[in-house]
């Protein structure tokens, strides 16, 4: 991999649909080895996954890593809460935010950075009401038609 390379393992493309992104940071994730083996496979789903905090730490939850096929008996379970690895100034903001600001925390996509470590980009996100998913849609729906217009008039 080049410098600054990352490479892609899952994404969740409904969360910037659902929620206004005010806020995007980057946790390692703890995990076992059959689920690092299964995610270089790219066999990751975040569809439900948000963080919470357990105990005063912050865990990934409803993430599905698919079990490892040649692990057998000692494979991982796959929605198990999995650890996020922040600094502690960090997690005591985004905890203050969560319980007082009524924000969410939202996975937008888990990657290896480009030492090899497996990461999750985090969103601080508040909910969209239906009005502004149609503005958004609206908004997109015209980028689109205008960059059609514009490669066709030349």
């Amino acid at each position: 991999m080049s410098a600054g390379a990352k490479k892609l393992v899952a994404q969740n493309r409904r969360a910037r649909h659902n929620y206004l992104i005010e806020d995007t940071l980057e946790a390692g994730l703890r995990l076992t080895g059959t689920e690092v083996k299964s995610l270089r496979l790219g066999r990751c789903s975040l569809g439900e996954s948000y963080a919470a905090e357990r105990d005063g730490e912050l865990y990934l939850l409803n993430a599905h890593i698919a079990p490892y096929g040649p692990a057998s008996q000692f494979n991982h379970e796959p929605k198990r809460p999995r650890k996020l690895l922040v600094h502690r100034r960090e997690l005591d903001r985004l905890l203050g935010l969560i319980q007082r600001g009524g924000y969410t925390l939202v996975a937008l996509s888990v990657y290896f950075n480009e030492r090899g470590m497996a990461k999750v980009e985090l969103g601080l996100a508040r909910g969209k009401k239906k009005a502004d998913k149609r503005e958004s849609d609206k908004k997109r729906d015209w980028q689109r038609d205008k960059a059609r217009l514009m490669r066709e008039k030349g």
